[in-house]
């Protein structure tokens, strides 16, 4: 007798959806539930002193790198998907490249540049030209966010651009509009969701970010986090605040895919061809082609180079067995995390596969939901189950006379869960957007031939999905290298990587030797951007074929 649907006994799928759900839900719920808790002294010291420059600093931070990424990012993207200027097909591929540079890489390089001691402020002193401002500024801040970040409304922008076609901006100009009032009258109002999008995961990553702001000396939620947790040894404060960021973030997530549900209507006609872009000429040839350049050698090209030449003066005494037993650990904890996230997308996408209806398809959106959380957010909450298990723990060895010390917190594996919790997403999507390419008739011919459960997946599908699995490990190895305040405020005693190692290196002012490490991270994080270029180039290739 087939019973009611509510009393079926859960599929193996459907326990693993809920189980991966947990896992994002459990750090949300430490903190919930720590932060109804009364407050102490602590928290009572920072609120009276810091609060309201916590906030306001943050909110400023957001807002202005937002108002600035936009300016680049849109302008850049029209000028690379609708205009035709010397070095565009080339420009448009590197100005992508900043995506590559950790925040916080940024950052210290941008200081040391700038700085009194630095090759830009001695250049316009040999000049007689006025020296820069204090680089340690909001608005150094903002410029540094706004460079590292850009490529993300430049990337959705561009997209837009592209894709409403040709025809949109030919109606505009038919009706006597310049190319500047089709922008703002007819591109920009479609493109606005794209850009709005672009934008708010800008925000997200501002949130989010703690090494940045920490080598600007710049108190926001992430620092002030640490600081309670570290500095005061509260982990109740460190939840508390933990629970105002997560508010802002989830915010900025929710606008993000309110905002992405309404980016259907601005297909219209076919996709920009060459022979379609407006051809500049005269002094707007070269200012495009001047501005494009800027950008890309402040982004990327300069900081690149200041700390090679760094490297070059620090390489011999950098270069030992720390720097190897950093580099080891560091691809040793990404390879593992690849591996845990995968392994979960894989499952995880299978059984939103099987469930097209239903409980399961929400359980797997809300355990891609912790890439909203900032790190510092995600290793309280991770942080504070751990530690109550191990008084459970203790309390139990106590009663029996058992030495017992912490078992679960600072260990590895509560690194791992905290990485999943934070990356699921990265390595979710493009597995589920390669088994999404699958036919159902896959399926079927399987179960005829007595595939089933995880032997279907292992014979069947990891093969097939081999380029998607591929793609999501490589990402999702390049954020655990690059993840500073998670690896930071979980890893075990004496446990080090190349981000936690420039971390400590910055904080003392020691820029010349944490070039090293900081080099190696950017060439890694060059490896995400590539793939991004090629499969964007292939995708374009495929709809000119189309048409």
């Amino acid at each position: 007798m087939n019973l009611p649907l509510r009393l079926r006994r859960p599929d193996g799928w459907t326990v693993t959806a809920l189980a991966a759900a947990a896992l994002v839900a459990v750090p949300i719920a430490a903190i919930l539930s720590e932060s109804v808790k009364p407050s102490g002294e602590v928290l009572g010291h920072l609120a009276s002193t810091m609060m309201v420059r916590l906030v306001l600093n943050t909110l400023a931070l957001a807002g202005g790198v937002a108002v600035l990424t936009t300016i680049i990012g849109v302008s850049l993207a029209w000028l690379t998907a609708v205009c035709e200027f010397p070095g565009r097909r080339v420009l448009s591929w590197l100005l992508l490249l900043p995506m590559a540079m950790p925040a916080y890489v940024l950052a210290f390089t941008f200081l040391g540049l700038m700085d009194f001691s630095g090759p830009i402020y001695r250049l316009l002193q040999a000049a007689g030209l006025p020296a820069p401002a204090d680089p340690r500024s909001v608005w150094g801040m903002i410029l540094v966010m706004s460079l590292c970040l850009y490529p993300y409304v430049y990337l959705m922008a561009r997209s837009a651009f592209l894709s409403m076609g040709i025809r949109s901006m030919e109606a505009a100009r038919s009706l006597g509009l310049s190319p500047v009032k089709a922008f703002f009258s007819v591109a920009l109002p479609m493109a606005r969701p794209w850009i709005a999008g672009g934008v708010m995961l800008v925000v997200m990553e501002v949130l989010a970010d703690f090494g940045a702001v920490s080598i600007f000396n710049y108190d926001t939620f992430t620092t002030a986090i640490y600081k309670a947790w570290f500095g005061f040894f509260s982990l109740s404060a460190a939840a508390k605040l933990s629970g105002i960021l997560s508010v802002f973030a989830l915010t900025a997530l929710l606008t993000e895919q309110r905002v992405r549900s309404k980016m259907r209507f601005t297909a219209m006609g076919r996709d920009q061809r060459d022979s379609d872009r407006f051809v500049l000429s005269g002094a707007w040839k070269v200012t495009a082609v001047v501005y494009a350049i800027f950008i890309l050698a402040a982004a990327f090209l300069l900081p690149v180079g200041q700390l090679l030449v760094w490297c070059v003066s620090s390489f011999a005494s950098e270069f030992d067995k720390g720097y190897l037993a950093d580099l080891r650990n560091t691809l040793l904890l990404g390879a593992l995390g690849a591996a845990l996230v995968c392994s979960a997308a894989l499952v995880l996408s299978y059984a939103a596969r099987l469930h097209k209806r239903g409980p399961v398809r929400h359980l797997v959106r809300i355990s891609t939901l912790g890439y909203a959380l900032p790190g510092t957010v995600l290793a309280v909450g991770v942080v504070i189950p751990s530690a109550g298990f191990d008084n459970i723990l203790a309390s139990i060895a106590g009663f029996l006379g058992l030495p017992l010390a912490p078992a679960i917190q600072g260990t590895v594996p509560v690194m791992l869960a905290a990485y999943m919790v934070r990356f699921l997403a990265v390595g979710f999507n493009p597995v589920d957007s390669a088994m999404h390419r699958v036919t159902r008739s896959i399926d079927e011919t399987a179960r005829t031939l007595g595939s089933r459960g995880l032997g279907l997946l292992r014979r069947i599908y990891v093969p097939l999905l081999r380029g998607g699995i591929m793609t999501a490990g490589i990402l999702v190895l390049v954020d655990v290298m690059k993840e500073m305040p998670i690896t930071l405020m979980t890893r075990p005693f004496g446990v080090d990587t190349l981000a936690v190692k420039i971390f400590e290196l910055t904080s003392e002012g020691e820029w010349h030797r944490a070039a090293l490490p900081a080099v190696t991270l950017v060439l890694t994080g060059l490896i995400p951007v590539a793939l991004l270029t090629r499969f964007s180039e292939m995708s374009l290739s495929r709809r000119k074929a189309d048409e």
